[in-house]
């Protein structure tokens, strides 16, 4: 399977360098996704996030079943790009990290998944 897939991902790179068009609508589409969203991790957190008011590190940590490492990663990469919102507090000695999708958090998930819905129509249509 692997073989296959490097052989037309192979293909597809040899098509574009010599300057041919893409000829199907969801491959075009596909090279146009929002890369930050679309890591497991990071659309995971949007998508918890987009149900709830916010969560603190340790609720999506139990949810996503992410390291510590792992989801600070990627959770600063999203709050970089202005996707989430962190806010550092104490809760008596333990501190408190919350998290909450922002307003431009949400427009980009709403887009992505018009975006991932537009390639699955395309590829059963096509």
């Amino acid at each position: 399977m692997a073989a296959k897939s490097g052989a037309l991902r192979s293909a597809r790179e040899e098509k574009l360098k010599r300057g041919a068009a893409v000829s199907r609508p969801a491959e075009a589409a596909a090279a146009s996704l929002d890369r930050l969203i679309h890591e497991r991790t990071r659309l995971a957190i949007v998508s918890a996030l987009a149900v709830n008011p916010s969560l603190t590190f340790n609720e999506l940590k139990q949810l996503l079943r992410a390291t510590d490492g792992n989801l600070s990663v990627h959770a600063r990469k999203l709050e970089d790009a202005g996707y989430i919102a962190c806010t550092k507090s104490f809760a008596g000695r333990l501190p408190k990290t919350e998290y909450r999708l922002t307003a431009s958090g949400r427009r980009a998930l709403e887009k992505y998944l018009d975006h991932m819905e537009a390639l699955i129509r395309a590829t059963r249509e096509g």
